[in-house]
C-alpha cells in the first residue's frame, strides 16, 4: 500500500506538470474560425453580476418553479425503468413522439405521423442548429428578424452560414405610452429587399422573445408569400406556444396556412412547455422531405436526446389531453404579468403589453441613470442598454437584459431604450422585486 501510494502520487504529479506543460505550449494553438470572433456574451456578464450583487434576476429567462406535479412524478419514475436510461431512438421515443402527434395534430389542423413528421431534439436550440447544419451551405444566407434569440447567430455561422438582418420596429409612442406587442411591426417591403439568390431560409419567431408579439395571419400569410416567391425554407421558432394571452383566442401557426407547410420546419420546447428548460427537451415538426435533413445533421450531432426526460414530457403531453395544464399555466402567467407591470405602471415607465411569452421590455428613456457613474471598461463596447440594465442590476437590485444583444450593431440605436424583465418567477420572487423597482422612483424624469 505505502509503495502503491507513492507510485500514485508520483504519477499524479507527472501528470499535473504534464498538463501544466501543454496547456503553455497551447498558447499558439490557433482556434476554428467559427469560434475565434465570438465575443463575451450578455449571459456571462449579467449573470455573475446578479449573483455577486444579490440581485433579483429577472434578466433569464428560466423558471424558479418546477414542473407541474404530473411531469415531475414521470421522470422520477422513468428513472427507474431500466429502458428509460438507454439509448433513445435517434428520432425520439416512441411514447414522446405519439403523444407530440395526439397533441400537435389538432392544432396543425392534420393527422401529423410520428415517424416521418416529428423530430425529438436535445432542446429546442439543437433542433434549430441540426436545421442550420442540413441545409446551409458556406454562404448560405439565413434572414433572422431582430431582435432574435442570440443563439440563431452562433449556430447559423457554425454551419457556414450568413445571417441577414431585418428589424421589427416599435411605433414612437411607445417611448410615452404602454403598447401592446402587436404593435411592433414588421416591414414587408424591406424583408423582400434582403433576399439574394444565395438565402436558403427565412426564421421567425412567435410569440416573440423579448417583444412578446405574436404575428397575426396576415403577417405570417405576407412573410410566407416571399418564401414562396423565392423558393425558401422556413424555419418558425414557436417554443413559446403553449403561452398566448387574451384576446387571443387560437394561436396562428404559418405551417397551418395556404401551402406553407411544405416548406416549413417549426420548433417546439417541452422546457417552456413544462418549465422544465435544464432538461433540453425539444422537436421539431415538418413534412418528410425537409424533417429527414434535419434529422440527417442531429444524428451526428448528439445522436439521440435524454431518455428519461422524454418519458417525463410525453406524460405532460398526454395529461394535458385530459387536464386543463396549459390552460392553469396561461392564468399563472397572467397574474404574474400583472404584477410586475404594475409598478412599472406606478413607476410611469411606458411598457410593451406581451401578447404571449414571459417577458416584459419595459421603456427606460425616463430613467436617469447617474452620469458619472463607474462602468466596467467592457460595456464601452456595447450599446447604450448595457449600462441601464447595469446600473439597474448594481444599484436597484434586480437583473434586466439589455435587448441590444438581440440585434445586429447597425441597429443597436433601436433598442437603447429598452430593458427586457422575465415574469416566469414564482409570485413572491416577483413581490420582491417589485418593492426594489419601487426605488427607481427618485431616477425617474418627469
Amino acid at each position: 500500500m505505502f509503495h502503491f501510494s507513492r507510485a500514485a502520487s508520483r504519477s499524479t504529479r507527472c501528470l499535473f506538470r504534464s498538463f501544466s506543460n501543454s496547456t503553455t505550449m497551447g498558447k499558439s494553438f490557433t482556434p476554428a474560425a467559427r469560434v475565434s470572433k465570438f465575443e463575451k456574451d450578455v449571459w456571462s456578464i449579467f449573470t455573475p453580476l446578479a449573483a455577486e450583487t444579490k440581485a433579483i434576476n429577472l434578466g433569464q429567462g428560466y423558471m424558479n418553479f418546477g414542473p407541474p406535479e404530473a411531469v415531475s412524478k414521470a421522470a422520477k419514475e422513468a428513472i427507474d425503468i431500466v429502458e428509460s436510461n438507454q439509448y433513445s431512438h435517434p428520432k425520439g421515443r416512441l411514447r414522446l413522439r405519439n403523444a407530440i402527434a395526439a397533441s400537435y395534430s389538432p392544432e396543425f389542423g392534420r393527422q401529423l405521423d410520428p415517424e416521418t413528421e416529428i423530430l425529438v431534439t436535445a432542446g429546442a436550440n439543437e433542433a434549430m442548429f441540426a436545421t442550420f447544419a442540413g441545409y446551409l451551405d458556406e454562404g448560405s444566407e439565413v434572414i433572422c428578424i431582430e431582435p432574435f434569440f442570440d443563439q440563431y447567430i452562433s449556430n447559423i455561422s457554425m454551419n457556414g452560414g450568413k445571417p441577414v438582418f431585418v428589424p421589427l420596429r416599435a411605433p414612437e409612442r411607445a417611448q410615452s405610452q404602454n403598447i401592446s406587442s402587436h404593435e411592433w411591426r414588421l416591414d414587408i417591403n424591406e424583408l423582400r429587399s434582403k433576399v439574394t439568390d444565395k438565402t436558403k431560409m427565412i426564421v421567425i419567431n412567435t410569440p416573440h422573445n423579448p417583444v412578446g408579439k405574436v404575428f397575426d395571419e396576415e403577417e405570417l400569410l405576407a412573410i410566407g408569400k416571399i418564401a414562396e416567391e423565392n423558393d425558401l425554407i422556413i424555419l418558425s421558432d414557436e417554443v413559446y406556444d403553449r403561452l398566448y394571452y387574451p384576446p387571443l383566442k387560437k394561436f396562428p401557426r404559418i405551417a397551418t396556412l395556404g401551402n406553407l407547410w411544405e416548406r416549413t420546419l417549426t420548433v417546439c420546447s417541452g422546457g417552456k412547455s413544462f418549465a422544465a428548460t435544464g432538461w433540453r427537451v425539444g422537436w421539431l415538426i415538418g413534412p418528410e422531405h425537409l424533417i429527414k435533413y434535419s434529422f440527417a445533421a442531429q444524428t451526428r450531432v448528439v445522436f439521440s436526446v435524454n431518455s428519461p426526460c422524454q418519458e417525463a414530457v410525453a406524460a405532460g403531453l398526454e395529461v394535458s389531453l385530459k387536464e386543463p395544464i396549459f390552460q392553469d399555466q396561461i392564468n399563472a402567467y397572467l397574474k404574474k404579468r400583472e404584477i410586475l407591470s404594475k409598478v412599472f405602471d406606478e413607476l410611469e415607465l411606458p411598457y410593451t403589453v406581451p401578447e404571449g411569452a414571459y417577458y416584459i421590455l419595459v421603456n427606460t428613456v425616463k430613467i436617469n441613470v447617474p452620469k458619472d457613474y463607474p462602468f466596467p471598461e467592457e460595456l464601452d463596447n456595447r450599446g447604450l442598454d448595457f449600462k441601464t440594465c447595469y446600473w439597474l442590476t448594481k444599484e436597484i437590485g434586480v437583473a434586466a437584459i439589455p435587448p441590444s444583444e438581440f440585434y445586429s450593431k447597425e441597429h443597436w440605436p433601436l433598442a437603447k431604450d429598452f430593458a427586457r424583465f422575465a415574469f416566469c418567477k414564482t409570485d413572491d420572487v416577483l413581490l420582491q422585486a417589485v418593492e426594489r423597482l419601487r426605488k427607481l422612483k427618485p431616477y425617474i424624469r418627469n
